[in-house]
């Protein structure tokens, strides 16, 4: 279906330049395939809860993201080395029609609407800035909403609506590959599993396991704690994409403005960003979800499932040692 085309030079021990070369024309009448795990739909993978007509991909953006998504399947071991020729005027006018018109805007006010009145050019220059560096990840802006019972509050922040079009284009080169990662047990923010689906799973994991203790856990303030330094490594296992990359760091790095005063964050990343949950989600598939796999699990004498959205999970387990398994792990080890 694809071809690969390696680097010639500069090439680091598997990594991969993924210039496909498709052979044959994607067709609609596939069927189901198995992208990731469990056999869902490509349609319904990829486009997710949408709400209306105007949020589908075009059917060449589904088809490039397809042939990522395949590729990395295929080879788990090798990085990613070229991502970014796939941001053509395409793949950003569908970045622009997955963008809710209706968000908030950012720090310099501008709407969706306003910025679609010239949408060619606007997305051109955004193109240019993105690939060659010049683009300057604008101060996000920080708003306060209430949390739970309305005693705590949530910050959100909230991009400017360019800012918003490019993370949601890298979001869509990012999301292809790490289906590929994510395990069943993660729901929160990913195309086609809904909270619904969430308690589904849960509950028939506690039926066929015959689970009778619950842990219930949050991790508090994790979109204001993310680690950036190992926020970056973790994507450079999968991601060698300068573009992609340099993007990434930038909106780590990028200013918050709140109540007309800017600071500048060396942790977390504002919840509210369209690349946030993402990001949030290949941190926790590292830290928390692979680590109760291979490292909690195999400790415990009887059967235990994690069941993750976002950033609350809840362990469970058979009997009450093990819960108390998960508990000493949950402190001793880190993750």
């Amino acid at each position: 279906m694809f071809e690969e085309k390696r680097r010639a030079t500069g090439g680091a021990a598997g990594s991969l330049s993924i210039l496909i070369v498709p052979r044959e024309k994607w067709r609609t009448n596939r069927g189901s395939h198995r992208v990731g795990k469990g056999d869902v739909g490509l349609r319904k993978l990829w486009l997710g809860n949408t709400r209306r007509e105007d949020t589908e991909p075009k059917m060449e953006v589904l088809t490039k993201q397809l042939q990522i998504a395949e590729l990395a399947a295929a080879r788990p071991e090798v990085s990613f080395t070229s991502l970014n020729h796939y941001l053509d005027m395409d793949w950003m006018k569908d970045a622009y029609r997955r963008t809710r018109r209706e968000s908030a805007p950012g720090v310099d006010g501008k709407t969706m609407e306003e910025y679609g009145k010239e949408l060619e050019s606007n997305l051109q220059e955004l193109i240019g800035r993105a690939k060659s560096g010049r683009y300057h990840a604008p101060p996000v802006r920080r708003v306060h909403i209430p949390k739970g019972d309305g005693k705590e509050t949530r910050p959100i922040g909230i991009p400017t609506c360019e800012d918003k079009v490019l993370q949601r284009a890298i979001t869509m080169l990012l999301e292809p590959i790490y289906e590929q990662e994510f395990m069943e047990c993660s729901f929160g923010f990913r195309p086609g599993r809904s909270a619904h689906d969430a308690l589904e799973y849960l509950w028939k994991q506690c039926m066929d396991n015959r689970v009778r203790w619950i842990l219930d856990v949050d991790i508090r303030s994790y979109f204001d704690t993310l680690d950036h330094a190992k926020l970056r490594e973790i994507v450079s296992q999968r991601v060698q994409d300068g573009v992609v990359r340099r993007l990434i760091g930038k909106w780590l790095k990028a200013g918050v403005m709140e109540a007309g005063v800017m600071s500048y964050r060396e942790q977390g990343t504002p919840q509210g960003g369209v690349i946030s949950p993402i990001l949030s989600n290949i941190y926790l598939h590292e830290v928390l979800d692979k680590w109760f796999a291979h490292e909690v699990k195999v400790r415990l004498k009887g059967r235990a499932f994690l069941v993750r959205y976002a950033d609350d999970c809840a362990p469970r387990a058979r009997d009450r040692e093990d819960e108390l398994g998960v508990v000493r792990n949950c402190t001793t080890d880190e993750g």
